[in-house]
């Protein structure tokens, strides 16, 4: 069973009734805290006849795969990252000097993983890893990620016949307010390992020199060259933007 997938599938289900948290453990008889567990994918720690309960609650079914209404589940669940990634690929193609390579699978050593957008700059030997994430959920797993890919995109990228000089990695996360809230609540773990932010990478874009850790917002704002699919799935309680302090620009 994958915690993760069971997870986010519960989170969209959930948005899909306009509930909050508190009214999916109300209408399946368990806690706000097994609720929140199970939407971040600790799946271990819930009890069974809890997951169940959730999961009736839903309208869902656990037969190892969680089955809704045919294929609109997956449709549900990846329509932004594949509207994200049609807007970050597009924009690669306004870039002069950049080559990318999309969905970039590797194996080395039994650690295996896919890469969203490997982008190559030939004239500077540049190598940028970029992570597209539509969702933060686990902030540890999504840096063991990051450093993972970067420590072995030269090797993953030597099999395309690109030998790097700099290896970097730009994170790109989809504007949402929950988005924005996560980011704030790590915001010095992330900074710590990502410093640069989205009005500096642009420049480095057009003229790359040395290596970057970049993480930024990409908005379906006008301007912005992002598909309005990416807004889809909203939350269902607004948060106060003024929590929203920390400044990371897009």
């Amino acid at each position: 069973m994958d915690g993760y997938r069971l997870g986010a599938t519960c989170r969209a289900l959930r948005i899909r009734k306009s509930w909050r948290q508190i009214d999916l453990a109300t209408r399946s008889g368990t806690s706000r805290s097994a609720v929140s567990r199970l939407e971040r994918g600790l799946v271990r720690d819930l009890g069974v006849d809890d997951l169940l309960r959730i999961l009736d609650a839903l309208g869902g079914r656990l037969d190892f795969v969680v089955r809704w209404q045919g294929g609109e589940l997956d449709r549900l669940l990846n329509s932004r990252h594949s509207a994200l990634h049609e807007a970050v690929a597009r924009f690669f193609r306004q870039l002069p000097g950049w080559t990318i390579a999309p969905e970039v699978s590797f194996a080395i050593n039994g650690e295996r993983g896919i890469i969203d957008i490997f982008a190559w700059h030939a004239a500077s030997r540049t190598l940028l890893v970029i992570e597209l994430k539509t969702d933060i959920v686990d902030i540890n797993e999504l840096m063991g990620t990051l450093d993972r890919k970067r420590r072995l995109a030269a090797r993953i990228a030597r099999e395309r016949g690109w030998f790097p000089v700099n290896v970097g990695v730009w994170l790109i996360v989809g504007d949402s307010s929950t988005n924005r809230r996560r980011v704030h609540t790590h915001a010095t773990t992330l900074r710590a390992a990502l410093p640069t932010d989205g009005r500096s990478i642009r420049g480095w874009l057009d003229q790359p020199s040395g290596s970057i850790a970049c993480l930024s917002f990409w908005s379906n704002a006008p301007g912005a060259r992002t598909n309005p699919g990416l807004a889809t799935i909203r939350r269902v309680r607004r948060i106060d933007k003024r929590q929203l302090s920390v400044a990371h620009p897009r």
